[in-house]
């Protein structure tokens, strides 16, 4: 089934976010059981114009869902399934700028971890390194054993486990309404729990494109070192978009599949076998969506699209 847009979002607590062209949807399992719901058009310029629409730009959108939009689901999700009956009404993030500083704070601490401590190793180890080259592989390297660090470390916790699970939902989901399926549990849970558009993958690629970004820099001073690896975010996230993108259109491809393989692996430690009550959040996030833009929900599928 061909989709003029490609639908994505990602895991909350006890809910999932999907993120359509013009709308998303928050679907969350309350305490009592009950599915609730917030949706709300998109109405960012990184969505609505011609220049957040362009080859290399349009990767700021993921980072923006990813930090912002992500944030603020992330929080009313919180609310929502860990309620605090003492603290009476709690501000919706939606509703309010309150966020910016949470955000700001995230995205200076993953700079922090991922790009300014690795550059600090190596600096150090660069005593031993005659190599320019070597010098930002070996910084590369160190920047993923953080990354795959991190992710099987918070793996290990429970309340952990059950947003990697909803994480499942969510591609399961996905990648049901791409081939066409009923968006029912009994027919989701069918589907394969990576996706080639996956967040997780899009963090493999931004570790990949920065590697053989920097080795063009050669080692210039440790500021300007800092001070590269900084201010070529955005442009790395543009690039690694690009990436991600190119690989999900030419899936079908099975010297693509091969290429993308570390991607879907490391989507394995993201990733959980969902229950049929997690299937079901995922799915009404997603028709939510489909409903706000006035596309179909899709009839059926042969068995055999089933299965990435």
């Amino acid at each position: 089934m061909a989709n003029e847009f490609n639908y994505g979002g990602q895991a909350v607590i006890e809910g999932v976010m999907m993120r359509g062209n013009r709308y998303m949807a928050v679907a969350v399992r309350a305490p009592d059981g009950h599915i609730e719901v917030h949706t709300e058009p998109l109405t960012s310029p990184l969505y609505t114009s011609r220049l957040g629409r362009l080859p290399f730009v349009r990767g700021l959108a993921l980072l923006w869902d990813a930090l912002g939009l992500g944030t603020r689901a992330l929080i009313w999700s919180a609310n929502v399934a860990m309620p605090d009956e003492e603290e009476g009404a709690k501000e919706n993030p939606f509703e309010s700028g309150s966020t910016l500083g949470l955000v700001a704070f995230s995205l200076l601490l993953a700079v922090g971890l991922f790009f300014v401590v690795p550059l600090m190793i190596v600096q150090w180890l660069d005593r031993f390194i005659a190599s320019d080259v070597v010098s930002n592989l070996v910084e590369g390297l160190i920047r993923l054993a953080m990354l795959v660090g991190y992710i099987v470390a918070i793996g290990r916790m429970e309340d952990v486990k059950r947003v990697f699970a909803y994480h499942g939902a969510e591609h399961k989901t996905i990648n049901a309404y791409e081939a066409g399926a009923p968006l029912t549990p009994a027919s989701v849970r069918r589907f394969s729990l990576v996706h080639p558009r996956c967040g997780t993958g899009f963090l493999l690629v931004v570790v990949v494109v920065s590697i053989l970004l920097f080795a063009l820099l050669g080692r210039p001073s440790f500021f300007w070192r800092i001070t590269s690896r900084i201010l070529l975010i955005p442009v790395i996230a543009g690039v690694s978009y690009e990436v991600i993108r190119w690989s999900a259109q030419h899936f079908h491809r099975r010297a693509v599949r091969w290429l993308i393989t570390p991607s879907l692996m490391l989507q394995r430690l993201t990733t959980r076998e969902p229950d049929d009550d997690m299937l079901e959040v995922a799915i009404t996030a997603l028709q939510t969506v489909l409903e706000q833009e006035g596309r179909q929900v899709p009839a059926g599928v042969p068995a055999e699209l089933a299965q990435v």
